[in-house]
C-alpha cells in the first residue's frame, strides 16, 4: 500500500463500496449496449474505456457527497476498466460467435456457443490478469491504449504542464479526425472514395517498439497496395491479380509466426538467468506463476471444448477420434489465438482477431471438421483474444496511476480490484446478450465478419490451400524467429497482412518518423513529453471514433 503525507496507508478503493458499484453497474450495461448496436451496424467495436473515466470525472465535480468518491484516480481506473471490458465482452466475444450457428441455419446451437464462449471469455480475461507483468506480457510494455487511459485520468486531476501537451494531442487528433482524405492521394489512381486517417496509429507510434512497429507499418502498406504491387505478369503464377489474401499470403506468415512466438514464450518461460530471476521477484509476477497459468489455461480450453463438444450435440456428427482432434485443435486454437492476440495489442494496440479466428476455421476445415463442429470452432476462437488484450490495457493504465509498481502491495490489491471490476462486467455483459440477442437476429442484425464466417464454411476450401499455408508459413517463421520475443516483428508484419488499411501504415511510418526527430533534437529528456503527447493522440483518436461512430449509428436508416 501506498503511505500518504501523514504516513497513513493509503487503500486501494473497493469495486464493492455501493456508489462506485452502481456507477459501474450502470456503465457496464451501457457498454454492453453499444458494443453491440456498433458491432452489428458498422462491423467495429468502439473502445468506451475514456468514457468511462470521464463519466467519473464529471459526477465528481458535482458538489453532492455521495459522488466524492468518485474524485479517486483510482475509482476512475476502474470504471474505465469495467465498461471496457463490458464492451468488448458483448460485443467481440459473445455476440459475434452466437452469429455464426444462426446464419448456418442451426439456431440450436447458439446457446450452446453462448454458454462456452462466456467461460471462454472469463478465462480469457483471468489467464492475462495472472501473466501481467511477467517477462512474457510486461507491464512496462507498450499497451498504448492504457497509456492513453492512465495519462487522460492524470491530466484531469494533475492538471499543469502535461495536461496542456496532453490537450494539444487530443485537440490534435479530434481535428484531424474529420480530415477525410481521398485514396487518389496516396497511389490509389482512379479511386473516388476517401479514407480517414487514423490518428491512434499515429500515436502508437511514439510509445510502442519501434521495429515492431515499422514491420506493422510496412504489413499494413504492402497489403493495401498489393495489387499495383503485386498485381503484373510477374507474380501472377504466385499472386493471382495481386491479392494477398486470395493467396492466402497473410494466413501463413501468422500460423508460421505464431507458431515461432508460442515457442519463444516457452523458452523464455524456461532459461531464465540469476538477473532474470531478480527482476521477477521485484514485480510480484514469476516465471513459477506464469507456467501455472498457462497451464490452468490449457486444462480451462479443454474443458470449455469438450464442453462445447457435448452441448453442442457434435458425437452424432463425428467418430470418436475426430472428436477427440476437434477437442485438442480446438483448445490449442483458442490458445495460439489469445497469445497472438495479446502480443500485436501489447506492442501495437491493434489486434487481428477476425483475422487470426478465420485462419483457425480454415485449418479445422483442410482437418475435415463438419459444419456444426466448424461452427464451434471459429466462435470459441473469436471469443478468445479481445477480452485478454482488453485486460492488458486496463492493467497498463492501472499499473500506471499506481505508480508504476513502486509500491508492490498497493500494485497487487489495486490489479485485484481491476479483476473483480472485469468480471463484474462480463456477467452483466453475459446478462444482456442473453436477453438481447434474439431481438438483434430476429432483425436480421449480425456482426459483418460471422457473414464471412459462415460463407468459408459453405464454400468449402479450395485445393491447395493447405500448401500455400505451409509454404508462406516459412517465411512468417524466419522473421518472428529473426526479431526474437522482444520485437515480435513477424507477428507485427502478419498482423498489417491482414487488415486491409492502408492509411494506417502511412500513420505508423509518418509517426516513427516523428519520433526519431523528436528524439534527435530533444533528446532522452523528451521521451516523457512524447508518450503523453501521443496519450492524448491516441485518446483524442479513441474519443471521436466512438461518438462518430454513434452519430453514423443513429442517422443509418
Amino acid at each position: 500500500m501506498t503511505t500518504q503525507n501523514d504516513g497513513v496507508p493509503q487503500r486501494h478503493p473497493s469495486l464493492f463500496e455501493p456508489a462506485t458499484l452502481a456507477l459501474i453497474a450502470i456503465l457496464c450495461v451501457f457498454g454492453a449496449i453499444i458494443g453491440m448496436q456498433l458491432l452489428v451496424s458498422l462491423g467495429i467495436t468502439a473502445n468506451t474505456s475514456l468514457i468511462g473515466a470521464l463519466a467519473a470525472m464529471a459526477l465528481a465535480r458535482v458538489p453532492l457527497a455521495i459522488f466524492a468518491r468518485y474524485r479517486s484516480i483510482h475509482v476512475q481506473n476502474l470504471a474505465q476498466s469495467a465498461i471496457s471490458s463490458a464492451t468488448f465482452g458483448a460485443a467481440n466475444s459473445l455476440l459475434l460467435p452466437v452469429g455464426i450457428p444462426w446464419l448456418l441455419g442451426r439456431p440450436d446451437l447458439v446457446l450452446p456457443m453462448l454458454a462456452g464462449a462466456f467461460f471462454a471469455m472469463l478465462l480469457d480475461g483471468y489467464l492475462l490478469y495472472r501473466m501481467f507483468d511477467s517477462r512474457v506480457f510486461p507491464a512496462t510494455g507498450a499497451w498504448p491504449p492504457g497509456v492513453a487511459a492512465a495519462e487522460a485520468i492524470k491530466a484531469g486531476d494533475e492538471g499543469g504542464r502535461k495536461a496542456v501537451l496532453m490537450g494539444v494531442g487530443f485537440v490534435t487528433a479530434i481535428l484531424v479526425g474529420f480530415v477525410k482524405v481521398p485514396l487518389a492521394w496516396i497511389g490509389f489512381a482512379g479511386s473516388a472514395a476517401m479514407s480517414s486517417i487514423p490518428m491512434s496509429a499515429f500515436g502508437v507510434a511514439f510509445i510502442g517498439n519501434i521495429w515492431a512497429l515499422a514491420m506493422f507499418g510496412v504489413g499494413l502498406l504492402l497489403r493495401g497496395y498489393s495489387s499495383p504491387i503485386f498485381g503484373g505478369p510477374l507474380f501472377e503464377t504466385i499472386i493471382p491479380k495481386g491479392d494477398l489474401m486470395a493467396a492466402y499470403i497473410p494466413h501463413g506468415f501468422m500460423i508460421g509466426a505464431g507458431l515461432v512466438a508460442l515457442l519463444q514464450v516457452g523458452l523464455l518461460l524456461f532459461r531464465r538467468n540469476e538477473a532474470q530471476r531478480q527482476a521477477e521477484a521485484a514485480s510480484g509476477t514469476t516465471d513459477a506463476e506464469v507456467k501455472r497459468a498457462l497451464g490452468l489455461g490449457t486444462i480451462g480450453y479443454l474443458v470449455i471444448a469438450v464442453f462445447l463438444a457435448l452441448v453442442g450435440g457434435l458425437m452424432t456428427d463425428m467418430s470418436i477420434g475426430m472428436l477427440i482432434l476437434f477437442v485438442l485443435y480446438a483448445a490449442f486454437a483458442a490458445y495460439v489465438h489469445e497469445l497472438i492476440v495479446g502480443l500485436a495489442a501489447m506492442h501495437s494496440g491493434w489486434f487481428p482477431a477476425f483475422a487470426v479466428a478465420l485462419i483457425t476455421l480454415i485449418i479445422g476445415m483442410l482437418l475435415g471438421f463438419p459444419m456444426p463442429a466448424l461452427a464451434l470452432l471459429v466462435g470459441f476462437s473469436a471469443a478468445t483474444g479481445p477480452a485478454f488484450a482488453d485486460m492488458g490495457y486496463d492493467l497498463k493504465a492501472g499499473y500506471l496511476l499506481r505508480g508504476n509498481g513502486v509500491d508492490p502491495a498497493f500494485e497487487r490489491e489495486g490489479r485485484r480490484q481491476q479483476l473483480f471490476a472485469a468480471m463484474f462486467a462480463f456477467v452483466i455483459a453475459g446478462a444482456v446478450v442473453l436477453v438481447s440477442y434474439q431481438s438483434f437476429f430476429d432483425r436480421n442484425l449480425v456482426a459483418p465478419v460471422d457473414k464471412v464466417y459462415a460463407a468459408t464454411i459453405k464454400a468449402g476450401v479450395a485445393p491447395g490451400v493447405a500448401w500455400q499455408l505451409f509454404l508462406w508459413a516459412i517465411p512468417g517463421a524466419i522473421l518472428q524467429f529473426i526479431g526474437g520475443p522482444k520485437r515480435q516483428i513477424g507477428v507485427l508484419f502478419a498482423t498489417g497482412l491482414l487488415i486491409n488499411f492502408p492509411m494506417a501504415g502511412w500513420a505508423v511510418l509518418a509517426g516513427i518518423l516523428c519520433r526519431l526527430i523528436w528524439e534527435k533534437l530533444r533528446g532522452a529528456d523528451g521521451d516523457g513529453d512524447m508518450e503523453v503527447f501521443a496519450a492524448g493522440v491516441i485518446a483524442g483518436d479513441a474519443i471521436f471514433s466512438f461518438f462518430d461512430s454513434v452519430l453514423k449509428n443513429f442517422n443509418k436508416p
